[in-house]
């Protein structure tokens, strides 16, 4: 297509609200899309119809989103309404993209030369080792994601060191790693992630001739998935866009799910304040879903107290009823997504056309196995399968070795890990001796340690990994399989580790352990067939057969992923599990932040909103999670589905098919387990006691709340910041000198 041939006009194919959209063409636009209401349609469509009715050059358009598939969705759609020459000229892409390709015309700007490298994470982390260590200070103390992750919320908010220190947001130890930060990325000639952005921005924000010319660059800015925005991306585009002020924003705060990652629900809630001329459109048709999909949706994200008024509709037809369905346990829950997937196949439905959601990635490894089970086959989106991560593969190479002392494969893996100070130098060293003798790699440790070929330092660790490993093979003799796996993380040194590291990332891989020790204890309890008693090597045996199945098989897979994962995708059918509070929402507790749950709720939407046809949800009685057992209630989100769009089924439903009570006991679920007995108290000692909803605390103990003040072995006194019941109480507390820390409860006493 070119100029000159007669075009026809785009707003014929499209609702009223989309076309309003569409036609638009000076001043700001903030466009409302519901999910499912075309909203790429109506961005493509508004640039195609720019360029071919307004004759804006290609050029001088900019459309940036969140990811790189929607971009490339974005440049195949504009590519077929312009033509190939036209499409090539547009700027389409992500924010890091875009600004990485503008950067390299103004670098000299910002002192960098035009052949910059970009930092990935692992980059970042050597970058801060390094300036952590020049510094004296120590990794244990400060460990390097911790420290990165303090920078980069200071870079989201585009505040440079001593404007962080000023505001208060940084100490003196957090600016001088910070400034060392930036010294040597500037040394190396390099930038991270957030750097892309942030050079780009104080460009459009400055003065002189390349700012101006930064500035004037472009006629019109879109920005798709506004909600996503944080700060310092708001300030980029609005900057990019003052000469015009030609600035479209599409998103939806209804599906503002990332504010963990620094997006700003605000932004868009809040656009019309920064442009009181906003001409403001609302996409409210739904074109995916069936009527009763879109009811639920609807039902769950009106009980959001922040969000901007509309309602979300469709033609379609009413579809099948939302189906909620409540079981035992995740193991009955596991089976009975099975059963619906089977169930879906010999109706026709595709694998691929199949989802099944969970909002924390642990709760995938129960699925998993029942999956591999039935020799169902399945994709992990969003993360790898639970037994190919890498905290995983490292316990259960711990455990083959304990099996098969010959296994060097496992050895090799395990023997820095947790790091332990024995290099690459003394592995290869271990690996020529084994080769040259002939035997096992740790049968030549004994060796290396009497002869000269290794270092002091090197056959210290060495020693101190080979008492470790004697000890380990000692207690394998006399404990199950799960106590043996405990003892590992302890002696290993790896649980350890990873609380050192106190970061999100630690947090979710010591959850992941926790539930691998979980399968094993289950498959010790389990009914045996073909064992007389549960060993350490029948549940290997158990997992690499079913890995070995899974691998087989050349089906088309069904998806499973996290909520957050499933964001911008749809499918016929959508199971949803794991609906019970605490679970999902997350810490489903009354009184807890009102912008947390809100968000929760959006996640929620987000989740429903990706089912065409078919909606499934389930939720268990009991759950075991992170290796600990315990009753759930039903999801408060399952209250708010309508009456008339939702069919209730499962063994522990209230007589005659109704759905559960917002509070109260869990829907059917049995009474209390007796707690089990408290140990002991020393003289003077005091427990803590974390009051569940509705249960008083139970004696000895004391109650612990926001404002109490605690005590932590090696933090020393501080003042609680909140409290999580997960599987496993954790209390954010602020000490002294140490700034706030997440810890267990099990690690405080009362100050």
């Amino acid at each position: 297509m070119t100029l000159e041939e007669p075009t026809p006009s785009p707003l014929t194919a499209l609702n009223a609200a989309q076309a309003a959209a569409v036609a638009h063409v000076d001043g700001p636009l903030l466009v409302f899309a519901g999910a499912g209401s075309g909203k790429t349609r109506v961005i493509t469509y508004r640039v195609a119809h720019l360029v071919v009715s307004h004759r804006v050059p290609a050029y001088r358009l900019l459309a940036v989103t969140f990811t790189n598939k929607a971009a490339g969705e974005m440049r195949q759609r504009l590519t077929e309404l312009l033509g190939e020459p036209l499409a090539r000229e547009l700027w389409v892409g992500t924010f890091h993209a875009t600004c990485a390709r503008l950067l390299r015309r103004y670098h000299d700007v910002v002192g960098l030369s035009e052949k910059f490298t970009i930092y990935d994470e692992s980059d970042q982390k050597a970058v801060l080792t390094r300036v952590l260590r020049e510094g004296g200070y120590d990794e244990r103390q400060l460990p390097p994601k911790r420290v990165l992750a303090r920078i980069h919320a200071l870079k989201q908010e585009a505040l440079d060191p001593r404007a962080a220190q000023r505001l208060g947001r940084a100490d003196e130890t957090l600016r001088e790693l910070y400034e060392g930060y930036e010294r040597a990325l500037a040394a190396a000639n390099a930038v991270d992630f957030d750097d892309l952005i942030l050079h780009v921005l104080r460009v459009a924000e400055g003065q002189g001739p390349a700012s101006e010319e930064l500035r004037a660059r472009f006629t019109h800015v879109l920005v798709d998935e506004f909600q996503d925005t944080n700060q310092v991306q708001y300030r980029l585009v609005r900057a990019l866009s003052a000469g015009t002020r030609n600035l479209c924003v599409v998103g939806d705060d209804d599906q503002s799910i990332y504010s963990w990652r620094g997006a700003d629900v605000r932004l868009i809630l809040g656009f019309q304040r920064d442009f009181p001329d906003a001409v403001v459109v609302k996409l409210e048709q739904n074109y995916r879903s069936t009527a009763n999909v879109v009811a639920a949706a609807l039902g769950v994200i009106q009980g959001a107290r922040s969000r901007e008024p509309k309602a979300l509709w469709t033609e379609q037809p009413a579809g099948e009823p939302v189906r909620v369905h409540s079981l035992d346990d995740e193991r009955a829950e596991a089976h009975w997504v099975v059963s619906t997937i089977l169930a879906e196949r010999r109706r026709g439905t595709h694998p691929a056309d199949i989802a099944v959601f969970y909002r924390i990635n642990a709760m995938s490894r129960v699925l998993e196995e029942a999956l591999r089970e039935n020799r169902v086959n399945y994709q992990v989106v969003g993360g790898m399968r639970f037994f190919e991560r890498a905290e995983v593969k490292d316990l259960i190479a711990y455990l083959r070795w304990l099996d098969n002392p010959r296994s060097d494969t496992d050895l090799v893996r395990i023997i820095n890990t947790p790091p332990r100070g024995i290099g690459d130098k003394t592995v290869e060293a271990l690996l020529a001796l084994a080769s040259a003798r002939g035997s096992s790699v740790y049968d030549v440790i004994e060796v290396a340690l009497r002869g000269d070929a290794l270092g002091a330092a090197a056959k210290r660790r060495l020693s101190q990994f080979q008492a470790t490993m004697e000890e380990l093979r000692e207690a394998a003799r006399s404990l199950s399989p799960s106590a043996l796996a405990r003892q590992v993380l302890e002696l290993s040194g790896y649980r350890a580790a990873l609380v050192a590291a106190d970061t999100p990332e630690a947090d979710a891989r010591l959850e992941n352990l926790e539930e691998l020790v979980g399968s094993i204890q289950e498959y010790e309890d389990a009914p045996r067939w073909s064992e007389s008693e549960p060993t350490l090597g029948g549940w290997l045996e158990r997992v690499a057969l079913v890995s070995a199945v899974d691998a087989m098989t050349q089906e088309p897979a069904v998806t499973l992923m996290t909520v957050h994962s499933a964001k911008g995708l749809e499918y016929e059918v959508v199971l949803i599990t794991g609906m019970e509070e605490d679970i999902f929402p997350y810490r489903g507790l009354d009184g807890e932040d009102a912008h947390e749950l809100d968000e929760e709720r959006r996640l929620a939407y987000v989740a429903i909103t990706r089912a065409r046809q078919r909606l499934y949800l389930s939720w268990a009685g009991t759950r075991t999670l992170f290796g600990r057992t315990r009753y759930s209630r039903a999801s408060r989100f399952l209250t708010d589905l309508p009456a008339a769009v939702v069919r209730w089924e499962g063994q522990r439903k209230a007589g005659g098919g109704s759905r559960p009570a917002h509070l109260g006991r869990a829907w059917g679920a049995p009474a209390r387990r007796a707690p089990a007995p408290e140990p002991a108290l020393a003289p003077g000692e005091r427990r803590l006691v974390l009051e569940e909803e509705g249960q008083p605390p139970q004696e000895p103990g004391q109650a612990v709340a926001p404002g109490d003040r605690v005590r932590h072995e090696r933090y020393g006194v501080g003042t609680v910041e909140r409290v999580e019941l997960r599987a496993e109480p954790v209390l954010l507390v602020d000490f002294p000198g140490y700034g706030t820390k997440k810890v267990l409860a099990r690690f405080l006493q009362p100050a």
